[in-house]
């Protein structure tokens, strides 16, 4: 019998004992084995979900007859280039690696089996995959590819490249996700050339584990013969993506070229999108150099991050004469969470009282008035203006969920309302906050001597120094130090290149960064790299080293979730967790997406939630560039 779950189909285990086989054998012997065959076969049957597209809570936007997505525009011109700008350099077209810094789209050459969208929150459609069919214990899952499916140099991309990609960042690729894979995965095997299957070491009643296996990316198996996955590449590795590297200035420029021969470019999933023939990035020092490239028509596009430069620098004639729009588009996703984040692996971070008194130092109140234009609000959640967010004194239901941790967590928890920032004056030197910054390091043992600065009792100078590599964040942070300064800190900035940074980072050398955590509506294992003890001294998304047993069950939590409504709690109490541990700074965010461009770029009227879409769906006008042109604007 075949049921039928909305567009899944359902295998029942009538249905496999109806089309298991039969032994039909005139040898005795033989029957009785073909009879014991039989007999295991119709035991190990299971019911199982066939479809093309899985949710974290089955609510599925997109039928399985969808003819494009609702936020593109289906008719979208091809051509034309997208040009942005990057930052410091690059010496690889390799990301999947923690060696070498790779050039800004590099990603782009690559798929995986199964893509997400930009108006959903946690809803994959098949994308290499065809389908994918998974028992209801979740125990495994197999995928079916599209037999269609090419890399760019035109080989059929296999199930056997699927297990070669697996294998290959499991030995070979970022620690945490080597971790994850060892953990997670009992095997990855290849049934047919197209068809793969996932099994787990553990049956799940969530569907977590089969939604990681179906955004794995997927590489040649022959194009990497011979050569070593875990070496930075400056030849661009073969990918099966809508485009490949067309031309590239090593350090200086790159830019990649649409496929004429893209396999998928008819899939409902991707009609309207990749409308650029080509996307270039122009790698510049520093900001400055990089708006200058701007205004004079070097690069074309700017999601302008700095307030300043919103507020002030955007009234060069260019703009005024509308050759260059500068508009607000709404963005409807979750607050950043962006802070300064602390080292927790070694001392002094590792008492949260010094952290705590850290944070006092930070006034946002001062550096929205004068440095941002009032432009943003303060973060004080890891899920900042949504549904998850942690509020107030805690409810009876995020404390029943939390008090089998308590031993984890300071007693302020259940006491006191969800940490949040404190209020500063709009003065840059707030001393009440200094007052009370100045009891915490007290009572943790940094006394102020004779000279001003504090010291424990070995006579250690209480020292911080905040790494950063982008001179944009100067007028940030010195004010930040002067600060910590008057609470009798030795503080210091230093900026260092890129390059440097990342090392530096990845060898977790450093006292506080900042950094910004990718939070989701629909939290899942990604929290185990930005919050899990595993991830805290490997290079991974747990830049701060965070390790926390309570934590740990909290995220598995809310992972077991089984609806939204629980997920929503779960998140709210781990996030009231997280928040009392202050491992962080929490800086700002806006409810908008700042950007400017040359007025040849196109978008659809009404942008999706989740996204700004800048390249994915936005398009050229050939016409207006071309007349543009003409007049001498660019």
């Amino acid at each position: 019998m075949v049921q039928n779950v909305g567009e899944a189909r359902v295998v029942t285990r009538d249905e496999a004992e109806q089309t298991a086989p039969h032994f039909w054998i005139n040898w005795l012997g033989v029957l009785v084995v073909g009879f014991t065959l039989l007999i295991t076969t119709l035991a190990n049957a299971q019911d199982t979900i066939r479809t093309y597209a899985i949710s974290k809570y089955g609510d599925i936007k997109y039928p399985a007859d969808f003819a494009h997505l609702d936020y593109v525009n289906p008719d979208a011109p091809k051509g034309g280039e997208y040009s942005s700008w990057a930052f410091g350099t690059f010496d690889s077209l390799h990301p999947y690696i923690v060696t070498g810094t790779a050039a800004t789209g590099a990603s782009i050459q690559f798929e995986s089996l199964m893509v997400g969208t930009s108006d959903e929150t946690d809803t994959l459609y098949g994308l290499l995959a065809s389908e994918l069919e998974y028992p209801t214990d979740h125990s495994w899952v197999i995928f079916y590819m599209r037999p269609e499916a090419r890399f760019s140099d035109g080989t059929p991309v296999t199930a056997h490249d699927v297990v070669f990609s697996h294998e290959i960042l499991k030995e070979k690729g970022i620690p945490s996700i080597q971790t994850f894979f060892t953990e997670t995965f009992k095997s990855v095997e290849a049934l047919d050339d197209h068809t793969v299957k996932f099994t787990f070491f553990e049956p799940s009643e969530s569907n977590d584990l089969v939604m990681q296996a179906a955004t794995t990316t997927v590489f040649s198996k022959n194009w990497w013969e011979g050569r070593d996955f875990a070496e930075p590449q400056l030849e661009a590795p073969i990918g099966s993506g809508e485009y490949i590297l067309d031309s590239m200035e090593v350090g200086k420029t790159i830019t990649y070229r649409l496929r004429d021969d893209y396999w998928g470019k008819d899939l409902p999933i991707n009609i309207g999108r990749s409308n650029f023939a080509t996307l270039r990035f122009e790698y510049y020092a520093d900001p400055t150099a990089a708006f200058e490239g701007f205004k004079a028509g070097e690069t074309w596009f700017r999601n302008e991050n700095s307030s300043l430069s919103w507020a002030q620098d955007y009234t060069f004639p260019a703009v005024e004469n509308g050759i260059v729009k500068k508009v607000e588009l709404p963005d409807g996703n979750i607050g950043s969470a962006q802070g300064f984040i602390f080292n927790l692996r070694e001392a002094p971070f590792d008492d949260i009282r010094v952290r705590e008194a850290i944070g006092y130092m930070f006034n946002f109140e001062w550096s929205n008035k004068t440095l941002f234009y009032g432009l943003y609000t303060r973060v004080d959640s890891f899920w900042e203006n949504s549904p998850l967010e942690a509020q107030g004194m805690i409810p009876d239901d995020e404390r029943a969920i939390l008090e089998p941790f308590a031993q984890y967590f300071p007693e302020t928890l259940f006491t006191e309302p969800a940490v949040s920032p404190p209020v500063s004056s709009d003065q840059q030197v707030d001393r009440a906050l200094i007052r009370a910054a100045g009891a915490l390091l007290d009572e943790a043992g940094w006394l102020v001597g004779e000279d001003g600065m504090r010291r424990n009792e070995a006579g250690e100078v209480l020292s911080i120094d905040i790494l950063n590599y982008s001179p944009a964040w100067d007028r940030i942070i010195n004010p930040y130090v002067e600060n910590l300064k008057l609470l009798g800190i030795d503080a210091t900035h230093t900026r260092i290149d890129s390059t440097q940074y990342t090392e530096r980072v990845d060898n977790f050398d450093f006292d506080m960064i900042v950094t910004t955590i990718g939070n989701s509506l629909t939290p899942g294992l990604g929290m185990m790299q930005w919050y899990g003890s595993e991830n805290a001294m490997v290079p991974s998304r747990n830049r701060a080293g965070l390790q926390n047993e309570g934590i740990d069950q909290l995220i598995d939590l809310v992972l077991a979730s089984e609806n939204r409504d629980e997920l929503n709690l779960r998140t709210r109490a781990m996030d009231r967790a997280l928040r009392s541990l202050h491992i962080w700074v929490p800086q700002w965010y806006k409810s908008v997406h700042t950007v400017a461009y040359y007025d040849f770029y196109r978008h659809p009227d009404e942008l999706p939630r989740f996204a700004l879409g800048m390249p994915d769906f936005w398009w050229f006008d050939q016409e207006a560039f071309d007349a543009m042109k003409a007049a001498g604007d660019i």
